[in-house]
This record gives structure tokens, sequence and C-alpha cells, in this order.
């Protein structure tokens, strides 16, 4: 088995130090989008936790919601009571997240990141996020996304 890159092993050292069984592994080809992720693994694209960043009144947002749906950036400004949140830029990302877009994990960051976790990833008894890079991915479930990140579990879908 070969090496993981840097940046998955710095979402493995996250995982294991927050108890997560889920081991960080590597797959041959991309999981850059959710559709992509569920082909590789043979599951549903609503059991892939896309995790998007957002910036919300200058803020970095984290949302983990289920690749079955989009985000309705407006009704999520309601909810949390943000006047704005708009898709972050590549740059803002990796500033956020120190990981490029399409291998955003839900841990191993340079910071704690707000994080929101679609509840329509509770009906998935297994999920599966990325590991820090398009190529890396770790199962795990919904009440555990909401624990290693201590975010927030609300309805983000359209």
């Amino acid at each position: 088995m070969t090496e993981l890159p840097v940046r998955s092993r710095l979402v493995a050292t996250a995982l294991a130090e927050a108890g997560v069984e889920g081991l960080v592994r590597e797959l041959p080809d991309s999981a850059r989008t959710a559709p992509e992720a569920a082909a590789a693994l043979g599951v549903e694209v609503g059991a892939i936790a896309n995790s998007l960043i957002f910036w919300a009144d200058d803020e970095p947002l984290l949302v983990l919601t289920s690749g079955r749906h989009r985000v309705d950036t407006a009704a999520l400004a309601d909810r949390i009571g943000r006047s704005v949140i708009a898709r972050a830029t590549p740059d803002q990302v990796r500033a956020a997240t120190g990981q490029a877009i399409g291998g955003v994990a839900p841990v191993g960051h340079p910071a704690r990141v707000e994080t929101i976790v679609d509840v329509a990833l509770a009906d998935y008894p297994q999920v599966w996020a990325a590991g820090g890079t398009p190529h890396t991915i770790f199962p795990t479930t919904f009440e555990e996304l909401v624990r290693i990140t201590g975010g927030r579990a609300l309805v983000v879908g359209d």
C-alpha cells in the first residue's frame, strides 16, 4: 500500500484524534464530484458528503451536504442568521482548509471552520467524505460528522 498524500495524512491524524475508526483511503480515480465518488464506491450519490466552502458575511462556512442535492444558500443564510452566503473562490477554499476544491475534508484544517451538516445525510447508515485530496475518501456517519466537526445539523438542500 502506498503512503497517503500529505493533506490526507493530516486528515487521518485529525480523524484518529477524534476517535474515528474509518480509515482514509486512496482511490485510483478522481472522486472530485459526488457522482465520481459514488461510482468509484458503488454507493448512492446521496451517501456522498460533499464538503463545500462558502463565504458567509466575510467568514468561511463549511457545508457538508448530501450529494443528492444542492445547497439553497438564500434559505441557509436565513436559517443561520447571515446576510449573504456565496461560493468561496479556490484561493479562499485553500486558505480556510489547506485543501483544494474537490478534496476538502470535514477536518484537518489549519483552524476550525464553522460547519453545517445536511440532515439528509442521516438517511444513510454510512456516508463517505473527502480525505483531503480529490483521490482520498473515508467512511463515516451523519452523527459522527456532526460530532467531529462540532457542526450544526440543518436542512441545506433545495
